[in-house]
């Protein structure tokens, strides 16, 4: 994965998308402007839901032309 940045903002718009050859989950939603998917076979695919409405950070990388989810944490007040 490439070009790794830190957004901050709340996650919108989830979208189950179809799943991997392998049978995992995979999803795409937006964070502070920016359409981002899971990664294949990736463990996000599993608990991005979970962060649905929240403010979270998350690290975005750019994976075969695509942005996508490295790491999410929820914002806790």
């Amino acid at each position: 994965m490439r070009n790794i940045t830190r957004h901050t903002g709340t996650v919108e718009r989830l979208k189950r998308l179809e799943s991997s050859a392998n049978g995992n989950p995979r999803f795409s939603f937006t964070i502070d402007g920016h359409d981002v998917v899971t990664g294949v076979d990736a463990m996000q695919g599993y608990c991005i839901q979970n962060f649905e409405g929240k403010s979270c950070v998350a690290e975005l990388g750019t994976h075969y032309g695509r942005l996508t989810l490295n790491s999410i944490k929820e914002i806790t007040v």
